[in-house]
This record gives structure tokens, C-alpha cells and sequence, in this order.
């Protein structure tokens, strides 16, 4: 087996013992697990990339934000810029709801490439399960609210990565939200 592709399960391995416990917010109460392979998926098989540092921040991306994970053991087991393309996507959780989507509108024109398409790639899967599945206790105006915001994360990330983009822009279509 390639060293690559190690590299590659022993994050999705860390990923899986990390969210163990944890549940996607859909009625089927997915597990959540699912999400962050399904990220690293999207980057790999629909966008091509195949740098394994982009991949490994795919799968450990919402580890410090959800879990007790650091960036300090990020680092420690994966590198620096792993451990660096994962503090750009995380939000803080001290600061409120509101205050973090702001945040991620204002920061996203200012990620690095490698941040730029994890982002991309969390906000694809994220739209398609959302047009999939309604999280419980989610309005169908929560869901357009998501849209449009995320639209306005989009929006800073332009230019990344054009197969991504395109498919965010179809979603984006379908509900008639406009995108810069």
C-alpha cells in the first residue's frame, strides 16, 4: 500500500475514533463520521485532487471545532500545514452563532488555496444534504437562510476550484439564489 494512501486512512481512522459518538442532524441521525469522508470524497473523486495534505484536512476538518481534539495533537500526528489548513476552516465555538457566519464570509477571500477547497467541498456536501434531507427541526426557511449564506461564503472563494463551483452554482439554481 502507497505511503499516500496510509497517510490518507490514518486520518480518516483518527477522524472515525474522534466523531465516534457523533450524529449528523438529519431524521436518520447519520453517522457523522459520514460527513467528513463525504468531504474528502467530493475533493478526491469529483474535484481530482489528489494532495494527500488537502485530503487529510478534508477528513480532520471539523475535529477541534466538534470533538476535544487540539491543534497542538493535529499537528503532532499530521504536520503543520495539515494542522494550519484545518485552524483556517475552524470556526470558534466561543464566539456566537451569528458572529461565526459573519466570520466565514469575511475570512474566506483571505484562506489559502488548501482552505479554500476544503470549504468549498464541506459547503457542496453540506447543500446537497440539506436539498436531501431537512435537518430536524429545520424550517424550510432555516434551509433557504443556509443557502443564501453559504452563497455569500461562496462568494469569497470564487476562482478556486471550477468543478466545485460549478456544482455549488446548479444548487444555487435550483433555489434561484443568485451568486456574484
Amino acid at each position: 500500500m502507497s505511503s499516500d494512501v496510509v497517510l490518507v486512512l490514518e486520518a480518516a481512522d483518527f477522524a472515525a475514533k474522534k466523531h465516534k459518538n457523533q450524529r449528523r442532524k438529519d431524521p436518520e441521525g447519520t453517522p457523522y463520521i459520514n460527513h467528513p469522508l463525504g468531504v474528502a470524497r467530493i475533493l478526491a473523486h469529483e474535484a481530482g485532487i489528489t494532495d494527500v495534505v488537502v485530503l487529510q484536512a478534508a477528513l480532520l476538518h471539523d475535529t477541534v471545532e466538534d470533538t476535544n481534539t487540539t491543534f497542538t495533537e493535529i499537528e503532532e500526528r499530521f504536520g503543520e500545514k495539515v494542522r494550519s489548513i484545518v485552524a483556517e476552516v475552524t470556526d470558534d465555538k466561543s464566539l456566537p452563532k451569528e458572529k461565526r457566519k459573519e466570520l466565514q464570509i469575511q475570512h474566506a477571500p483571505h484562506c489559502s488555496y488548501e482552505a479554500k477547497l476544503v470549504k468549498l467541498a464541506d459547503k457542496l456536501y453540506n447543500l446537497r444534504d440539506l436539498k436531501s434531507s431537512t435537518p430536524a427541526g429545520w424550517t424550510e426557511k432555516r434551509v433557504e437562510q443556509y443557502f443564501i449564506w453559504a452563497s455569500q461564503v461562496i462568494a469569497g472563494l470564487r476562482g478556486t476550484n471550477q468543478t466545485l463551483e460549478k456544482s455549488l452554482d446548479a444548487l444555487f439554481k435550483e433555489r434561484n439564489i443568485l451568486t456574484g
